[in-house]
């Protein structure tokens, strides 16, 4: 029996990415336990950029919900990740988690390849933004396998199936989870199979996936995009998630070879500006 974990970003509860979720997981065909999340439900903090995750056994030392999140990522055998669309986005909730993402370099072995699919809500078509892209970055930068992401339009609770065809979007996207991946039909990055891209200058484009650059060109009618892997890269392969690991590790010889220049740049700025601070707690009891 596998297990199957739904990741929900969103905080509403019986909403369109909660019901997307069990629609696809009453369309696998695997056997399977799906167990969910909402990640709103936990407590994750800001990381504080102290790299003690990755120079010491413990993990990081941020006291919050964080490895109750990955303990469940790392005990599934597939993952479903579905988030709405919040002003052109996908909810923050994502982002917040893959900002700890540095901790999860000491479990590569465990998170390589898993397979995943991604949902995305959006209320209007067409506004849906950055959503999908955002999507796409969390299941890679896990280092998941992402076998499908997709758009699915519906702002009311449940409105996403008062369309009949997503229910078969649903259906499509299941079987993809532990079958075949659905392959990408339009312009893509030959690389990471990315499809959003930032216009560089005459015919240089950017995946914005895995950052990668190349060039654009014609083919009669048709779009190619000539993308090349750079010296260091992120997610590509496993020896590239590893090679970053390191890489990342070696900051803290680096810092020690040029700590007093470091710390001469950084005092020139102490002074200048004046801070906003938050209000400080209102009294309990009216006092």
């Amino acid at each position: 029996m596998k297990t199957i974990l739904g990741i929900i970003g969103s905080p509403r509860k019986l909403g369109n990415c909660e019901i997307m979720i069990k629609e696809i997981s009453r369309n696998v065909t695997e056997p399977h336990d799906l167990q969910l999340l909402r990640l709103s439900d936990f407590d994750i903090q800001p990381c504080r950029g102290c790299y003690a995750c990755l120079l010491q056994d413990d993990g990081c030392v941020i006291q919050d919900d964080f490895q109750t999140v990955v303990d469940a990522i790392l005990a599934a055998d597939a993952l479903i990740v579905s988030a709405p669309t919040y002003f052109l986005g996908p909810n923050a909730g994502l982002k917040r988690f893959l900002d700890r993402g540095i901790a999860l370099y000491r479990h590569s072995g465990q998170l390589w390849g898993k397979p995943a699919v991604g949902i995305g809500i959006a209320g209007i078509p067409g506004r849906e933004g950055y959503t999908l892209l955002g999507i796409e970055s969390f299941m890679k930068l896990i280092l998941a396998d992402i076998r499908a992401c997709r758009l699915f339009y519906g702002a009311l609770p449940g409105e996403v199936f008062m369309d009949a065809s997503n229910r078969m979007g649903a259906k499509e996207t299941a079987d993809a989870l532990f079958g075949e991946a659905i392959p990408k039909t339009g312009p893509h990055c030959p690389l990471c199979g990315g499809d959003t891209f930032r216009l560089l200058g005459e015919n240089r484009v950017r995946c914005m996936l895995c950052s990668n650059s190349g060039t654009l060109r014609l083919s009669g009618e048709t779009p190619v995009l000539d993308i090349q892997r750079s010296d260091h890269e992120l997610f590509l392969t496993r020896e590239d998630a590893v090679a970053h690991r390191d890489w990342l590790v070696g900051m803290k010889s680096r810092f020690k070879t040029h700590k007093d220049e470091l710390k001469a740049i950084s005092l020139d700025y102490r002074q200048g500006g004046t801070w906003i601070r938050p209000s400080a707690a209102a009294p309990e009891n009216g006092q």
